[in-house]
């Protein structure tokens, strides 16, 4: 989570990213703070570009000092404003979001929406026009700009929005193109994925307290065990089994390890725990 009582650096001012735009993020709790300071420190938007929303004038007067942003507690008047709305609202608040601002939406307003499982067809339905919608699902690595997003446009979105929100959510990680029908499937696997990443971590230390380490260099090890690997994935381009070969020697210590794993069932259980979540996901915006 975002430190609440810290005054972000703004860094020295060059040309924003995203000039000639102004970005409304309604709804500015953990993640709406993340990307508002990942567009400052990146320098992707100056700050007289932005405009958020919170719902009480308290909190606003806060993130205003902490951002050196507008923050308000009017969605109408920040979506009137702005050239780009950002939900970040829960879903259940998305409805009567949209209908509380629907008078000042336009075909030429993009809305991008980080609530979970609300789709892009019911949005643009909310809206009672051609209105682009683009769906986002981030993880909460984001707050390090280690995340992931996958984004998925709605009917009416152009090529240059969706290059768009790609910047936007590329201030906090990576980010992903996926069709809407697999967006269940992301939140079961990234969304989710860190809690069981978090597992794995927390069981590798306890193991290494068993066997005797400090717990403290059992946590360091396991963790950036884990950072170190993940990193090997993503900038060698290997697949992961090849990556797991140059580790295991035969008769070696690695082995007999792999093994333990497989007849724990671990491959299987990580399976079944993306299914489970998905189908979860697919319920919830079932409604």
């Amino acid at each position: 989570m975002f430190n609440d009582d810290l005054k972000i650096e703004i860094p020295t001012l060059g040309p924003a990213s995203l000039p000639g735009i102004k970005v409304a993020v309604l709804g500015a709790g953990k993640m709406g703070g993340i990307l508002l300071q990942a567009f400052l420190k990146n320098n992707l938007l100056h700050p007289e570009q932005i405009i958020a929303t919170v719902a009480h004038a308290e909190r606003a007067q806060a993130l205003s000092v902490q951002f050196q942003v507008e923050v308000t507690t009017d969605n109408l008047a920040a979506a009137k404003a702005a050239d780009i709305i950002l939900l970040g609202v829960k879903p259940t608040q998305v409805p009567t979001l949209i209908e509380e601002i629907k008078t000042v939406l336009t075909p030429q307003k993009l809305i991008v929406s980080f609530a979970a499982s609300v789709k892009t067809s019911a949005i643009e339905e909310a809206a009672g026009m051609h209105i682009p919608v683009i769906r986002a699902m981030p993880n909460t690595p984001s707050m390090l700009a280690a995340g992931v997003t996958a984004l998925c446009p709605g009917r009416f979105v152009s090529g240059d929005q969706l290059v768009t929100a790609q910047k936007i959510f590329n201030t906090v990680g990576r980010s992903v193109i996926v069709d809407e029908k697999h967006m269940d499937a992301v939140t079961g696997l990234s969304g989710s994925g860190p809690a069981y990443v978090y597992i794995i971590i927390e069981a590798l230390a306890e193991a290494g307290v068993n066997v005797g380490l400090p717990r403290d260099v059992a946590t360091l090890l396991a963790a950036q065990t884990v950072f170190g690997s993940a990193r090997m994935v993503l900038e060698t381009g290997y697949h992961p089994a090849l990556l797991k070969d140059q580790v295991t020697t035969p008769a070696g210590c690695t082995v007999d390890g792999i093994l333990e794993l497989e007849e724990g069932g671990l491959r299987v259980t990580l399976i079944k725990a993306v299914k489970r979540a998905t189908e979860r996901a697919k319920q919830l915006a079932a409604g």
